[in-house]
């Protein structure tokens, strides 16, 4: 009996469902460069039946085929392609930002199903011809606000990012950092913290560029000996400068009134309490017409006494100082020596007021006081992240925050080799740095209204090569095993042992009972490796 005999013919086709034979991208090139779509199969001796190229995602255009060893390229990519039949591969040259977009390859071996893959390449224009506008105008302390753009000749998908020497500029309330990708920088107000050389890097993901430095300066004045708080019989230097073109011309006040010198200079030789007062300087640009006044604070100290006449052993004097200010403290003198209160002297309301009781002859002299605010000790401190550590690698970014307790909020300055960073945030942003950065940091706090400076303690930061660091770490390991494995050698003989003679050793011990049966003592204290 026969039985039917059905035979079966299925078809299959389609793509495999494996790993895509591409990376998922994108591949960022440059115009006018090249781009090399690689895939992930092994160089073969026996050639692919078929290798198709194309470009596009919605209708997809061929751009090379290959059959039994014939290649046949579309005309638009001819002489700017090449194909690697080995593998699959394509290297796309001449590049043009029609060339952006999504790329399929579809191969089938000579066994096996087909194999497919995707990915897609992003062309940028290269970055170039950076530049930045200067102000416009000579800049005035807190009567003025600057403006800086930024713009590069060519180049697309761009982004900015603002320097002040090699620091970042953040913005806050008065640093804006506006308009596309960040291209415009807007300080308002500016200060003499604000001062330094400013540049910008404009930046995609083919290319990058930093613009030359452009400075800027502003009106800065000083009081020398610095504080509110003056001694009778003191001198005082007032300074007063401005960076400017022409050269400012300079005029003094005091409460306003117009004082004869003129110069960037006021001394102030054996003040009394008659000179005590409000006291400013004016910078005037003639070319610019404009100017700054810098309003120092003063505290007015006067000494009363009763207008009596004093009797000896019967009358008592009465002396009163006032002052404006805050939080302040007296010391009262006689001549150049320091009263004390005793039996027969009182210091009383706060200190303001000094009453001798029953004057003798010895009482006889010249009386003052002196006004003071306290100077706070509140700690500054000064930390650094990553956690302070003993070296930095190269090319990794470190960031130094400083705070100090201080009303009004203080005014950082930055320093480094005791050489002015010229930022005045609380954080320093150290982006990508470089072993020339290495050295000690510190920085200084300032109240605007005590005129109070204060200093932190000095952060050491060195900043080696990544190779010399990881040399220096692969060094120390093996010693320690060449130490521990190999004990009653010297130190310093593991120090020179070859490394590849020591690996088969350290193979052939076993390192579980040299742990179990010897001794590790501590480490013994070997010449430093970094």
């Amino acid at each position: 009996m026969l039985r039917p005999l059905f035979i079966v013919v299925a078809a299959f086709t389609g793509l495999s469902n494996g790993i895509s034979l591409l990376p998922d991208g994108p591949f960022n090139a440059a115009v006018g460069g090249k781009v090399l779509l690689k895939t992930n199969l092994n160089p073969t001796e026996t050639p692919f039946l078929m290798v198709n190229w194309q470009f596009g995602s919605s209708s997809p255009k061929r751009i090379i085929y290959s059959m039994s060893g014939v290649n046949k390229s579309e005309p638009e990519y001819e002489d700017r392609i090449t194909l690697f039949i080995s593998t699959g591969s394509l290297e796309l040259r001449n590049l043009t930002l029609n060339d952006s977009g999504e790329y399929r390859v579809i191969i089938e071996p000579a066994t096996g199903p087909q194999e497919t893959g995707r990915t897609t390449v992003d062309i940028y224009e290269p970055v170039s011809d950076v530049t930045v506008s200067p102000p416009s105008a000579d800049l005035v302390e807190f009567n003025s606000s600057v403006r800086l753009s930024c713009s590069s000749s060519s180049g697309s998908s761009l982004s900015f990012r603002w320097l002040n020497s090699s620091s970042e500029v953040i913005p806050s309330d008065r640093v804006n950092i506006t308009d596309e990708g960040g291209s415009t920088l807007t300080i308002v107000n500016v200060t003499r913290y604000d001062q330094g050389s400013y540049r910008c890097n404009v930046s995609n993901p083919v290319s990058s560029i930093r613009s030359d430095l452009i400075p800027i300066n502003s009106v800065r004045s000083e009081v020398n000996p610095s504080g509110e708080h003056h001694k009778t019989g003191s001198d005082i230097i007032l300074t007063c400068s401005a960076d400017s073109r022409p050269s400012a011309e300079y005029q003094w006040f005091l409460n306003g009134g117009a004082l004869t010198t003129t110069g960037p200079e006021l001394r102030l030789m054996n003040i009394q309490m008659s000179q005590s007062g409000n006291y400013s300087c004016q910078a005037f640009n003639s070319k610019t017409m404009r100017y700054q006044r810098s309003l120092p604070s003063a505290v007015y100290v006067h000494v009363t006494e009763d207008s009596s006449d004093l009797i000896e052993f019967s009358k008592s004097a009465i002396f009163r100082c006032t002052s404006s200010g805050s939080s302040l403290s007296f010391r009262w003198m006689k001549d150049s020596s320091e009263i004390t209160a005793s039996d027969r002297v009182q210091i009383t309301d706060g200190g303001s007021t000094l009453t001798i009781v029953n004057v003798t002859r010895n009482d006889d002299g010249s009386y003052s006081c002196e006004v003071s605010n306290p100077v706070s000790n509140a700690n500054i401190t000064l930390k650094v992240n990553p956690e302070s550590q003993k070296h930095y690698e190269e090319g990794s970014d470190i960031t130094l925050t400083c705070s100090a307790d201080s009303r009004p909020a203080a005014v950082f300055s930055w320093f480094l080799n005791e050489k002015n960073l010229a930022n005045s945030e609380h954080e320093l942003k150290l982006i990508s740095v470089q072993r020339n950065q290495s050295g000690n940091y510190s920085c200084q706090a300032f109240n605007s209204k005590t005129s109070i400076k204060q200093t932190s303690p000095l952060a050491s930061i060195s900043i080696v090569g990544k190779s010399q660091y990881s040399h220096n770490l692969y060094h120390l390991f093996f010693f320690f095993l060449c130490y521990v494995t190999n004990q009653q050698k010297a130190a310093h003989n593991c120090e020179g042992e070859n490394i590849t003679e020591f690996l088969k050793m350290f193979t052939d011990t076993n390192l579980k009972s040299v742990l179990q049966w010897r001794k590790i003592y501590t480490f013994v204290d070997y010449s430093p490796l970094f």
